[in-house]
């Protein structure tokens, strides 16, 4: 049995399956496992990343350099070694190459050379391929359906246009940051005006042949290592610490003025201190500015908002459509439904126990609305579910204290679909679903109006919910919740035997919190 097994795949009695993604960019080359299992599960269970530059140098002749290529070469074989040690088989092992070697005028040299340090057979993939690719990472770990997917890398720069969920229009042009770096932000001191404004023209006369930029509007999705280290350099201007436990830049909005400001930043400082911005690491130091002007570029000419960021890449992509959902439709239905199963699984999650909870705690939620005892904020009763979902996640670590538990897994965890803040307001909602008064603590800085006032009334509801489940039994079919008088009123559906639950909500239930955040007392009826 492999390590990577997870105890959710041991249960089922089948293997986990693995498949190793290698994604040779024009900056950086990766190895990324990907486990699955029958079930429905999934997660990234390893990787190796070498900033290979194979991008470096080509410059106007179109010629992959030796060093680049040696460079690449050792790295080819030192994933090969990688594949022979982990026992993966040839056929789930799927190397790709993108930009820099698609246009190298030398690239099938490339490709014979790298066939006699290795065994894989490298796929060069089309422009049209490999938006394509990126369109299924990003679509999958967002809850976009109008507006605009980019992706931008070492050598390239890709645009999908989304509707419906599906792609549209595609565009590809080679104003990747290396390229770009290399053309007009060389020096290694600090960035000059009319560098910047030279890169920025260039940009806008390459997209110009772009119709539907900037008639879309709506959101744009981005995703590639440059957003990434863009996200976490705003997050950690706007947020700060957060106690240690870091929520991951996963649908966090970088907004224009955000990006200005950090391309102002950047150009200030030579390039080998770029990386002194924190969230910006040093093998993208030289080349993130670059990256940055052209991304605020493309907000400019599309007239949007800023860039929702994912960390979700090519190789999500290709796993996704060729291996765990196929080439036909590789869409989840549901993105955030997707995610918390996936890792409710992970977690061995009772599930019919987690979903009937989920169940109980939203028919009580839409019953105190409509008794008109509270508004619902947009979007919280699927932030509710999900804390139902997950809320018993920390039971892996232990039982004590398996709430805490709960809250550091989920925050620790990639939720697609979820931005941090929401991520963080699911987090505490499973770590007050025992007792405890619900509190923001070091996520306060992400919350938005009314947002404690939510965490107080779901963390209540959630807590009543699990006591209504204490025998695991599903004895309480529906609960709801009616005012009474000035008291407010629990009212049960029997599937059987309610001794229990009756029990538990009469002696645990809290109903010193729930007149608290309701302003009427709790009446068993």
């Amino acid at each position: 049995m492999s390590w990577r097994t997870t105890r959710a795949s041991a249960q089922t009695g089948e293997p986990t399956r693995h498949v190793a993604i290698i994604d040779l960019g024009s900056n950086s080359w990766r190895l990324v496992v990907f486990s699955y299992g029958s079930d429905g599960w999934w997660k990234r269970t390893d990787e190796l990343y070498e900033s290979v530059r194979i991008a470096e140098g080509m410059g106007d002749t179109g010629e992959l350099q030796e060093p680049a290529i040696a460079r690449g070469l050792e790295t080819l074989a030192v994933f090969e070694r990688f594949c022979r040690a982990s026992h993966l088989a040839d056929d789930d092992v799927h190397a790709v190459a993108t930009s820099a070697i698609r246009d190298a005028v030398n690239r099938q040299e490339f490709l014979d050379r790298a066939r006699e340090v290795s065994s894989f057979q490298i796929e060069v993939l089309s422009a049209e391929a490999e938006a394509h690719y990126g369109y299924v990472a990003a679509i999958n770990t967002s809850t976009l359906t109008d507006g605009l997917i980019l992706d931008i890398g070492g050598g390239s720069l890709q645009l999908i246009e989304v509707a419906g969920r599906q792609e549209q229009n595609l565009a590809s042009f080679p104003l990747g940051a290396v390229r770009m770096t290399e053309r007009f932000l060389s020096d290694s001191g600090p960035a000059r005006k009319r560098d910047l404004q030279k890169l920025r023209a260039h940009v806008k006369d390459s997209l110009s042949v772009v119709p539907w930029l900037g008639q879309r509007g709506g959101r744009l999705l981005a995703t590639g290592g440059a957003v990434r280290n863009l996200a976490a350099a705003a997050g950690h201007a706007a947020l700060g610490p957060s106690g240690g436990i870091d929520l991951g830049v996963q649908g966090y909005v970088v907004t224009h003025e955000t990006l200005q400001e950090l391309v102002t930043q950047l150009a200030s400082l030579p390039a080998d201190e770029r990386s002194e911005v924190d969230g910006i690491k040093p093998g993208r130091a030289d080349i993130i500015l670059a990256a940055a002007v052209t991304l605020e570029t493309v907000l400019e000419i599309g007239g949007l908002a800023g860039i929702e960021a994912t960390e979700a890449g090519l190789r999500d992509g290709l796993f996704l459509a060729r291996t765990l959902l196929g080439e036909e439709q590789p869409l989840f239905p549901n993105v955030r439904e997707a995610a918390v199963h996936n890792l409710a699984i992970q977690y061995e999650s009772d599930l019919v126990h987690t979903e009937h909870v989920a169940r109980l705690a939203l028919q009580m939620h839409d019953s105190l609305a409509q008794a008109d005892l509270f508004t619902p904020e947009p979007g919280e009763a699927e932030l509710l579910w999900a804390a139902g979902m997950l809320h018993d996640v920390g039971m892996t670590i232990s039982y004590d204290d398996h709430h805490k538990h709960s809250r550091y897994l989920i925050v620790s965890a990639e939720l697609p679909g979820f931005d941090p803040r929401e991520r963080a307001l699911i987090a505490q909602m499973t770590r007050y679903h025992r007792k405890g008064a619900p509190k923001l603590g070091q996520w306060s800085k992400l919350a938005r109006d009314g947002d404690e006032e939510m965490l107080d009334r779901c963390a209540v509801i959630l807590r009543l919910a699990e006591h209504l489940e204490r025998g695991r039994d599903q004895s309480v079919s529906q609960a709801s919740l009616r005012t009474n008088g000035d008291g407010v009123a629990l009212h049960l559906h029997a599937a059987g035997d309610i001794t229990l639950p009756r029990w538990s909500v009469e002696r645990y239930g809290d109903d010193e919190a729930f007149e608290k955040v309701f302003h009427r007392p709790l009446v068993i009826g």
